[in-house]
C-alpha cells in the first residue's frame, strides 16, 4: 500500500497519466460525445468471465462490501474488471448505480481506453499504477460528472489481472479516495497470494499422497510411542482397515516386538531391515519392514515405515545376489540323438510342478539341466537357488535349508536367518549330490515335498512355501535305498520324473562340438591363442573315457591353451576300459578305477594338486577329500 503523502503527490502533481492517456485517446479515434462503452458483451460471453475470474471475484468481495459499507450514502459505487477493463461487478448506493447503469457501466461493459477513453480502471491497466481522474480529465464528456479512482490489481507473479475502481460524483474528488481502493487492491492481492501458496500446498498434497498410493509398499509415518500419524493405502490394505480408522490406531497393539524395533531402529546408524509379524485385523501376517528416522534439528521426531510383502523383497533380494537361472536349452551343446531326446524331454515336463530326479555321472552338466527346466517354465523369472548337498556340515544343513529364528542357538544372528527354501519361494531348489543327505534330514525334506511348509530352527509357525523341486545325483539311489542310506519314500518322492544324462564317452558326436565351444570360450576369457587339434588328436578325445565329463573335457582344453599345446598323452583311460567285460569280470570297482587314475594324474602332475585337480575336473577340496578317502601316497614311489 502507497503511502498517503504519496498518493497525494501523484495527484497534485504528478497527473502525467492524465495527459498520456488523453493522447492516446486522440489515437484511437475516439469521439468526445461518447455515452456508452464501445464494447459490451453479450450474457454468454459475460458468464464465461465471470468463470473465467470465479477466483479474483471471491477473493475481492468482501473488500469491496467493506468498501461499500465505508462509503454508503455518498453516492459512491465499486467497481471491478478483469485484465482486460471488462465490468465483473457493480456494487454501491442505489441512486447512483442507477446512474452508472443510464451510461451503461454495467457487467459485461469495457472500460479500457480504447472503448471508452480516459478513466480510473482502462488507465490504471495501461499505466500499471493507482490513478485518479476527476471531471474534465476524463476523455468523454459524458464522465465528466464523475471522480474516479482505481488501481490495478496483481498476482503472485506481478501480473495484472484486474482493476477496482471507487466512483462518485465529481463534486466528492478526495485523495483518501485513492487511498482507500489501494489499501483494499493490497489486501486482495495478498490474499490471492495466500490462496495461491494454499493451492499449492493443496496441490503437492494430493500429489504426495498420490504418489504414496500408487507406491505397492504400505507406508506408515509413526511418532515414536507407535501412533499412526499418516499412512497410504496400500497400507491400510495390509494391515485390513479402511484410513480412517487406521490412523486413530497404534503400532504397538499391530506389530509384534514393537518396542524391540523400534529400539533397533533408533540405535541403528541408518535404517531397520528385517522381517516382522503383524496382527492384521483379520489374522496375523508377515511382512517386510524397512524403517527410517526423521530428523529435524538433529532430534529425531517420528519414523516412516514401509512394509512389502516378503515375496517380493526376497525375489528383489535373489535378483541382487543372483539367484538366478542362467542357462538355456540353447545354451546346452551336444547334436547327439542321446542329448537331442533328452533336451525334447526335459522342455516337455518344465511346464509340470512335479519333483525331477537327474542322475548321470559327475561333471555331466546336471545343473545346466535343472537351470534350463527353469528357464523354460512358468518360474522363469523367479529364484532359482542351488544347495550342494554334500559339502554342507552336518550340523548346519537344516539351518541352511529352513533358517532360524533370533536366539535359536547360540550364536544365532540377531533377527535370525532365512533359509535357503523361504528365498526360493516361488520358484526353484535343486538339491545337487541329493545321495549325500543325512538319513534326519531326509525326514524333514520329505514333510516339506508333501506338506509345502517348512519351520524354522527355534520357531513354532509354519510357513508355507511354493518351490519346485529338482534332485540330482550321481548315484544310484535304489542301490543305497537298500543299503539304508536312503529313505525308500523321500526316493519315491524325488523320482517322479526320472532324467538320466548320458555320459559323454557315449555321445562321441559332442566331444568336437564342446571342445571348439570351450577353445573360443576359455581363449577369450584367458587371454590366449586357441590351440589347433588335428583328427588324429580328435580321434583320441573320442577314444577316451572322460570319467570327468563335460567338466573334465573343459579342464583338458583349459590346460591345453596355457600349454599351448594339447596334452594328448594325459588321456590313456579309453573308454573301451572303462566298460570292458574283462574289468567286470574281475569285479574292478568305480572306485578302484577313479583311485588307479587319480594316481596316475598325481604322478604325472608331480603332486601338484592344483594342476592335478583340473586335469581331473574337480576342485581342490574335492581332490583332498579322495586322496584321503583311497589313502593314496603323497609321494613319488
Amino acid at each position: 500500500m502507497l503511502p498517503m503523502k504519496t498518493i497525494e503527490n501523484q495527484i497534485d502533481t504528478e497527473k502525467a497519466y492524465v495527459k498520456n492517456a488523453n493522447k492516446r485517446c486522440l489515437g484511437y479515434d475516439l469521439d468526445r460525445d461518447l455515452v456508452v462503452s464501445k464494447k459490451v458483451i453479450t450474457d454468454t460471453e459475460l458468464n464465461l468471465k465471470l468463470i473465467e475470474n470465479h477466483e479474483l471475484m471471491t477473493t475481492a468481495k468482501p473488500f469491496i462490501e467493506n468498501l461499500c459499507d465505508f462509503v454508503r450514502g455518498s453516492n459512491f459505487f465499486v467497481i471491478l474488471t478483469d485484465h482486460e477493463g471488462c465490468i465483473l461487478s457493480v456494487t454501491g448506493d442505489p441512486e447512483i448505480a442507477e446512474k452508472a447503469r443510464k451510461n451503461q457501466m454495467i457487467p459485461g461493459a469495457y472500460m479500457s481506453e480504447e472503448c471508452i477513453g480516459t478513466n480510473a480502471m482502462g488507465t490504471a491497466i495501461v499505466e500499471n499504477q493507482p490513478v485518479q481522474i476527476s471531471g474534465e480529465e476524463h476523455f468523454i464528456n459524458a464522465y465528466h460528472t464523475w471522480t474516479c479512482s482505481g488501481a490495478p490489481i496483481h498476482d503472485e507473479n506481478g501480473n495484472i489481472i484486474g482493476s477496482l475502481d471507487l466512483t462518485g460524483n465529481s463534486d466528492a474528488v478526495h485523495s483518501h479516495t485513492l487511498g482507500m481502493v489501494v489499501a483494499a487492491v493490497s489486501a486482495i492481492e495478498s490474499i490471492l497470494r495466500l490462496n495461491q501458496k494454499h493451492h499449492q500446498l493443496e496441490k503437492s498434497k494430493v500429489l504426495i499422497e498420490s504418489l504414496f498410493d500408487s507406491i505397492k509398499e504400505g507406508i506408515v509415518y509413526a511418532d515414536l510411542e507407535g501412533k499412526i500419524l499418516s499412512s497410504n493405502e496400500q497400507a491400510c490394505r495390509m494391515f485390513g482397515y479402511k484410513k480412517t480408522t487406521f490412523e486413530n490406531l497404534d503400532l504397538r497393539d499391530l506389530i509384534e516386538n514393537w518396542r524391540s524395533i523400534l529400539a533397533s531402529c533408533l540405535t541403528m546408524e541408518d535404517y531397520f531391515n528385517d522381517e516382522v509379524m503383524i496382527r492384521a485385523r483379520t489374522n496375523k501376517a508377515h511382512f517386510h519392514l524397512n524403517a527410517y528416522k526423521v530428523h529435524q534439528h538433529g532430534e529425531i521426531h517420528g519414523i516412516i515405515l514401509m512394509f512389502s510383502d516378503v515375496k517380493k523383497a526376497r525375489r528383489l533380494a535373489n535378483k541382487i545376489m543372483g539367484r538366478r537361472a542362467v542357462y538355456t536349452f540353447e545354451k546346452i551343446i551336444g547334436e547327439s540323438p542321446q542329448m537331442i531326446e533328452l533336451i525334447e524331454f526335459a522342455k516337455k515336463i518344465a511346464d509340470s510342478k512335479s519333483t525331477i530326479l537327474i542322475t548321470g555321472e559327475s561333471g555331466c552338466g546336471k545343473e545346466v539341466f535343472a537351470q534350463a527346466i527353469q528357464n523354460y517354465s512358468p518360474r522363469k523369472k523367479e529364484p532359482f537357488v542351488a544347495i550342494n548337498c554334500g559339502a554342507i556340515p552336518r550340523n548346519l544343513i537344516e539351518s541352511e535349508f529352513f533358517g532360524y529364528d533370533e536366539g535359536a542357538f547360540t550364536g544365532a544372528k540377531q533377527g535370525g536367518q532365512i533359509g535357503k527354501f523361504e528365498l526360493a519361494d516361488g520358484g526353484t531348489v535343486f538339491l545337487d549330490e541329493i545321495g549325500e543327505m543325512p538319513l534326519e534330514m531326509q525326514t524333514k525334506l520329505l514333510r516339506t515335498i508333501e506338506e509345502g511348509t517348512i519351520v524354522r530352527i527355534g520357531g513354532s509357525q509354519e510357513i508355507t512355501v511354493d518351490v519346485r523341486i529338482i534332485a540330482a545325483t550321481n548315484k544310484k539311489l535304489r542301490d543305497e535305498v537298500k543299503k539304508g542310506k536312503f529313505r525308500h519314500d523321500l526316493y519315491y518322492r524325488l523320482n517322479v520324473i526320472p532324467l538320466e544324462i548320458t555320459p559323454l564317452r557315449d555321445r562321441e558326436e559332442d566331444i568336437p562340438l564342446l571342445a571348439n565351444y570351450f577353445m573360443r570360450k576359455i581363449a577369450h576369457r584367458i587371454n590366449k591363442r586357441s590351440i589347433e587339434i588335428t583328427d588324429e588328436q580328435m580321434t583320441k578325445m573320442k577314444q577316451y573315457a572322460w570319467p570327468g565329463n563335460v567338466r573334465e573335457l573343459e579342464n583338458f582344453i583349459e590346460l591345453a591353451i596355457n600349454k599351448e599345446r594339447l596334452p594328448i598323452a594325459l588321456l590313456s583311460l579309453k573308454k573301451q576300459e572303462l566298460s570292458s567285460p574283462r574289468l567286470e569280470l574281475e569285479a574292478i570297482s568305480l572306485e578302484e578305477m577313479e583311485k588307479t587314475h587319480i594316481q596316475r594324474i598325481l604322478q604325472q602332475e608331480h603332486y601338484n594338486m592344483s594342476n592335478a585337480a583340473k586335469v581331473l575336473g574337480i576342485g581342490r577340496n574335492t581332490l583332498y577329500r579322495k586322496v584321503e578317502k583311497y589313502g593314496i601316497p603323497m609321494i613319488e614311489d
